[in-house]
């Protein structure tokens, strides 16, 4: 299935899935329940969703806002420096460890939803990555039995403010800012993408390609990453893991390549499809 978290035309927020084109809206039934997709998940509820939404009102894309399709997760855990390449390209050593910062859930906005550069910075970078989506809790998670906790998969654009970002040794400053990120267009139930590694990935600024990848380039995978992340926390239901970007990233290029008002910039990732917002400066 695909998921969508999003605001209908008076103002609702509801959940549904996407097919054909259409929303297939299963919160009016499910809502007294499961307010959200989160609550869905935790539950283990996917089937009552799906059920719902056969017989649920069918309503245009274009008439709802999207959310991230997780927009209350319990935490965002990035991973910064996962492809060999990126971290090439910022002349740094493979870490022995994850390394690990968070993103609130206040800085991720949906498809189509402007993401915004701050007044603080023209330095405002994307940063194409594949989001996994935690399905059920799980605490010292076996790397062998990693795959099992995931419920799906999206596409994530940790949009970062670089100056901010370099402040101090850590990234939270630069990763934080209000409405810079973004998630979407849906969540893929890990059942219709069995194979993440086998995926490709692209960042589009303005149509240009300016990051490429196959998702097995990963230096730390997604088993990897759940079980080292489990032993630290106990990961729950709609927990997202955003799994790093690959090279290309404006910071390191020359001359530096950031985003502007007017662009939109694009994450496609094969089994998923396209999360697409444009750029706008604050109070604009």
């Amino acid at each position: 299935m695909r998921i969508s978290s999003y605001i209908t035309a008076d103002g609702t927020a509801s959940y549904g899935i996407v097919q054909d084109g259409k929303l297939h809206d299963a919160g009016k039934a499910l809502r007294a329940t499961f307010p959200d997709l989160r609550a869905v998940m935790a539950a283990g509820a996917l089937d009552q969703l799906k059920a719902a939404a056969e017989t649920g009102e069918v309503l245009d894309m274009a008439s709802v806002k999207l959310l991230s399709p997780l927009p209350n997760p319990d935490k965002i855990i990035c991973i910064g420096l996962n492809y060999m390449t990126h971290i090439n390209e910022t002349g740094r050593d493979k870490p022995a460890k994850p390394s690990i910062f968070t993103r609130y859930p206040s800085s991720v906005v949906g498809h189509d939803v402007s993401m915004i550069r701050p007044q603080a910075s023209g330095w405002f970078d994307f940063e194409g990555e594949l989001a996994v989506i935690i399905g059920k809790a799980g605490r010292n998670i076996p790397e062998a039995d990693a795959m099992a906790y995931v419920g799906g998969y999206s596409c994530f654009n940790d949009g970062s403010i670089r100056d901010y970002q370099r402040h101090t040794s850590q990234f939270w400053a630069g990763k934080n800012f209000v409405d810079s990120g973004a998630m979407g267009p849906w969540l893929v139930t890990a059942d219709e993408m069995t194979d993440p590694a086998a995926q490709t990935m692209e960042t589009r600024l303005n149509g240009e390609v300016v990051q490429s990848t196959p998702i097995s380039d990963l230096a730390f995978n997604i088993p990897e990453l759940i079980a080292y992340l489990s032993i630290v926390t106990e990961l729950l239901p709609g927990d997202v893991i955003a799994t790093g970007t690959p090279s290309g990233v404006g910071l390191f290029r020359e001359p530096k390549l950031f985003m502007k008002d007017g662009d939109r910039i694009e994450v496609e990732i094969s089994g998923i499809g396209t999360l697409s917002n444009p750029i706008r400066d604050e109070g604009k």
